[in-house]
């Protein structure tokens, strides 16, 4: 994957979360709901961004889950909020 894709990728990412205070993750941002690759739709859930892979963690269940995806897998990463 080019260097730019991944800035790309980074940069949608950065945008569609806020910063968690304290830490090097990132939450979805209220309303904004976050689509990769055409599967699972995330609401509420914790980004952690790196260059090698991007963690995906919900509260399901009383558990917490993690969905890893390898940065250069992802081929689309679609948003979802309400129009205003």
């Amino acid at each position: 994957m080019a260097e730019s894709n991944l800035q790309a990728w980074e940069k949608v990412l950065e945008y569609s979360s806020v910063p968690l205070h304290g830490t090097m993750s990132r939450k979805i941002r209220k309303g904004v709901k976050l689509q990769i690759n055409e599967g699972s739709i995330y609401e509420d859930a914790v980004l952690f961004i790196s260059d090698l892979f991007l963690r995906v963690t919900q509260e399901a269940d009383g558990e917490s889950v993690n969905t890893y995806y390898d940065m250069k897998a992802i081929l689309s990463i679609r948003t979802y909020s309400s129009k205003e």
